[in-house]
């Protein structure tokens, strides 16, 4: 108790989420959260693991903390907690993803014991758990909805830090809403390790969920990450008729090359993609839309990259959020032949910021002069005026002496000098 914390957050929305109900749990509890880890009794780390890089830095960030303060305590929580081996990590209390919503608990004798660990088998989970967000720090708050994944792609090693899907259900989801709406937020995304599978435990999907939602009082709400073969087309209906959800996609895609796909234990083609891209498009005014994409994975060879990369500019995404392939151990793709090296890893995932910038810059022109609803958030320092989102994704900053922050305004884009 009185004793002081540091929350350090690596990762996805999710981790992002659980380390708010980490903080909200800890200050019940009477401890103190600060934002100098040199001041902090308690160093806090939740982790991730879907790169290698991810884990060396958060092994790097462990051994920095604790040469600046040898004396601080060390927690760490998160993926990396869950699939790494507690011998080779320098932390007092080692919390698994499932154990550090309940973090409260198991930190307690934090100053009298030895190092702990408490990770069980993730797959042993079974149900989903709950832990409502009281005071979300954000403008536009994450809402959880799910946790795990039931796919087993050849490059994850994330089902074995977060198990198998598991999904809250709508009662709760529902409250958690109504408490945003209660602190006068006007928009959320829903988020998880893989909302596309939301429901399949209570025989029920996306759409059950969202009708519930459409109820509440709501401004607006995006989708997390999805699938492009979970997008089918009773779900684009409902999405394209509805007043509330925001035409933002963002596409789990990893690769456009048919065979790179099928090594990645992806369950659909280049085609498929393509044309339920084409169809995101129909259906909606100047969607944005993101997506992921895998550079240099074992045996791809140059006309593979350059099948994914002219599919990418044919399906005119907004976005592109490119990465070199990461062998992660105990995983399929990384017993495969042909792994391709670091270097041309590198290159095409420039090659991909490069196409992604003038792609970005296609979609904004294309937006200039249309009307838009705008929802400002903090305001930013670096460019001194408030940061702004509309409905399909574009930031705008408008300078103002008023606060604007959690502010609606509808505007026609073509009044600001620029567009980001």
């Amino acid at each position: 108790m009185n004793k002081k914390f540091f929350i350090k957050t690596l990762g996805c929305k999710t981790n992002e989420i659980e380390s708010q109900i980490i903080k909200e749990s800890l200050l019940n509890k009477g401890y103190i959260k600060t934002d100098n880890r040199l001041e902090a009794d308690i160093y806090i780390l939740n982790s991730c693991t879907v790169t290698s890089h991810s884990d060396n830095q958060a092994l790097y960030l462990i051994k920095q903390i604790r040469k600046d303060k040898p004396d601080i305590k060390i927690i760490l929580t998160g993926c990396l907690a869950q699939t790494g081996n507690p011998d080779e990590i320098n932390a007092d209390l080692i919390l698994g993803n499932n154990e550090k919503l309940d973090i409260d608990k198991y930190i307690e004798n934090l100053f009298e014991k030895n190092k702990t660990v408490f990770a069980d088998n993730i797959f042993n989970t079974k149900e989903y758990n709950n832990k409502f967000l009281y005071n979300a720090s954000s403008t536009r708050p994450s809402v959880k909805i799910q946790d795990g994944c039931n796919n087993r792609c050849s490059y994850c090693l994330i089902p074995y830090a977060r198990g198998n899907s598991r999904s809250n259900n709508i009662e709760n989801i529902i409250k958690q809403i109504n408490l945003h709406i209660k602190n006068n937020k006007k928009e959320i995304v829903l988020t998880g390790i893989h909302i596309g599978q939301w429901g399949i435990e209570f025989n029920q999907n996306l759409i059950n969920l969202l009708k519930e939602i459409e109820k509440t009082d709501i401004l607006r709400y995006r989708l997390g990450s999805l699938y492009i073969n979970e997008i089918d087309d009773n779900l684009l209906e409902f999405l394209q008729n509805s007043k509330k959800f925001c035409p933002h996609f963002h596409l789990s895609l990893q690769s456009l090359t048919d065979k790179t796909l099928k090594n990645m234990n992806r369950f659909y083609t280049r085609k498929e993609a393509l044309d339920k891209i084409n169809k995101i498009h129909g259906c909606f005014n100047l969607p944005y839309i993101g997506c992921d994409i895998i550079t240099g994975f074992p045996d791809e060879t140059k006309d593979d990259f350059l099948i994914t990369k002219e599919s990418l500019i044919e399906a005119k995404v907004s976005y592109i959020h490119s990465f070199p392939y990461s062998i992660r151990k105990n995983t399929p793709a990384a017993a495969m032949e042909n792994q391709i090296l670091e270097h041309i890893k590198k290159e095409r995932t420039k090659e991909l910021i490069e196409i992604s910038n003038l792609l970005h810059k296609n979609f904004l022109d294309k937006n200039k002069n249309t009307t838009r609803t705008i929802i400002y958030e903090k305001k930013s320092k670096k460019m001194n005026a408030y940061k702004g989102v509309s409905e399909n994704y574009i930031k705008v900053y408008k300078k103002s002496e008023t606060d604007l922050q959690n502010t609606v305004e509808t505007v026609a884009l073509s009044e600001f000098e620029e567009l980001y």
